[in-house]
């Protein structure tokens, strides 16, 4: 006898593409969301569709050290400053299901150097843009 197959619905598969009259809009909840929460934690926020997908970076005022030694990247500490301003810090992925509200979210690991599923703070696979942000926040607490 053959085992029954189980449909089991899985968050972090399928999806609705974003539909262009919409992406306007979930890029400014983003961003007002950010500027109103975490102001002064990043220089700009990038907030980029891919299909079903939502992508959200920031982008961040870096660290040199006052030893910075110049020499040895062939750099200044100048020129090594502007390269990582323009380095995206990558915060989350946000997979569309095409209700409002409905959006599951994969964290991006820097030790995998990839998106990882992950739950909301609200302990759901589901929660809004805004939520998402809030989440993965943690990188621009550095």
């Amino acid at each position: 006898m053959m085992p029954r197959q189980v449909w089991t619905f899985d968050p972090q598969s399928g999806g609705v593409k974003i539909p262009p009259a919409l992406q306007p809009e979930i890029r400014q909840r983003i961003v007002e969301h950010a500027d109103k929460h975490y102001s002064g934690k990043f220089n700009r926020i990038d907030v980029r569709f891919r299909g079903c997908f939502c992508y959200i970076d920031a982008y961040v005022e870096p660290f040199v050290a006052p030893d910075f030694d110049s020499e040895a990247l062939g750099i200044t500490a100048e020129e090594y400053r502007e390269r990582l301003r323009n380095t995206p810090v990558h915060l989350c992925r946000l997979r569309h299901f095409g209700e409002e509200g409905r959006w599951s979210m994969a964290f991006y690991t820097y030790s995998q150097d990839k998106y990882e599923p992950s739950f909301f703070d609200n302990g759901t696979w589901f929660g809004t843009p805004e939520e998402a942000f809030d989440t993965s926040a943690v990188y621009l607490e550095g």
